[in-house]
């Protein structure tokens, strides 16, 4: 059994709640972990992890914990299937009778999806940065973050709803890649200026190439949604970055004439101009233009221009003023 017992974290990561939740249910109502090897923290068993699904499951469908609890406490096959919410009280499947696509992605993109469907901001943020401590950004936001969003974009497509979804969940996102970048940005000019094009206002991958390039420790400049090319150009003349990165995520905004004007810059034009996301399309880039196909891809890309370039150098070899 030891082996299948499991953590605290993975337990919470697989119910799409806050361990601080687990607790919680543990203290009040005595749904805690049940395996014990002297020395070591207690675990959950299958069972336990049984009865905690129960909870999770009632509860998401309004009925009182005290009362969930009680059912979750009898035996699995005892408990309702299905219970209609008190008046006032949010019904349906973890919020509203709707569910977030996430493929064939792993328990912890559907734990993830269960907690943004509940709009519970404490449980996104922690699953979130406990894979991102256990695996690092490029494989959280591959296997964790990018099946949970295209769902949500996908079931917003069918439906029309979860746009409070998204918002929040793109708000805890954002807050997790900036708590990385935080930690690990290195001092002195940047290697890599990173900018959306411009009207374009989807910068959430852009967020995580600069989370994932402050681990790498790529030293970068992120100016954001919505920049204009005589911005852009002006920002590549102060910094002298060794590259430039420009995403698109619709082709209304993948305006190639903003490239043209950074590879014309009559100072101090980049080594390497990538145009990032699916806005771009192949056939239109103007020579010389790299288009990484995903993040392990660009973030390759700015490490080789990081050894090329040397410590704080441009093309032209000169230090950024």
């Amino acid at each position: 059994m030891a082996d299948e017992a499991l953590s605290a974290g993975a337990v919470a990561r697989r119910l799409g709640v806050a361990v601080t939740t687990l607790r919680t249910w543990h203290q009040r109502y005595g749904l805690g972990p049940s395996e014990h090897v002297s020395g070591q923290h207690r675990r959950y068993t299958p069972a336990d992890l049984a009865r905690l699904e129960i909870m999770r499951r009632l509860t998401g469908q309004g009925v009182a914990p005290a009362e969930a609890a009680r059912w979750a406490c009898r035996a699995p096959e005892a408990a309702p299937t299905d219970v209609r919410p008190p008046a006032g009280a949010t019904g349906g499947r973890d919020g509203g009778g709707l569910t977030i696509p996430v493929g064939r992605a792993g328990p912890a993109a559907r734990g993830l999806a269960r907690a943004a469907m509940r709009l519970d901001s404490v449980a996104i943020s922690a699953t979130i940065a406990e894979a991102v401590e256990a695996h690092g950004v490029i494989a959280t936001w591959d296997g964790l973050l990018r099946p949970v969003l295209v769902g949500i974009g996908d079931r917003h497509a069918a439906t029309g709803a979860l746009i409070e979804v998204e918002h929040l969940v793109s708000r805890c996102v954002s807050e997790a890649f900036a708590a990385v970048a935080r930690g690990g940005t290195p001092a002195g000019p940047p290697h890599v200026l990173l900018a959306c094009a411009d009207e374009e206002q989807h910068s959430l991958p852009l967020e995580a190439f600069a989370a994932a390039l402050a681990e790498a420790g790529v030293g970068y400049r992120m100016l954001g949604a919505r920049v204009p090319t005589p911005a852009l150009a002006e920002a590549v003349n102060r910094t002298g970055p060794a590259a430039v990165m420009i995403w698109s995520h619709t082709r209304e905004t993948a305006d190639p004439a903003q490239l043209d004007a950074l590879l014309r810059a009559p100072r101090r034009p980049p080594l390497v101009l990538a145009a990032a996301g699916p806005g771009w399309q192949a056939d239109t880039l103007p020579a010389g233009v790299v288009r990484p196909v995903d993040l392990t891809e660009a973030v390759s890309l700015a490490l080789a221009v990081r050894d090329f370039a040397g410590p704080g150098a441009g093309l032209t070899g000169e230090p950024a003023d």
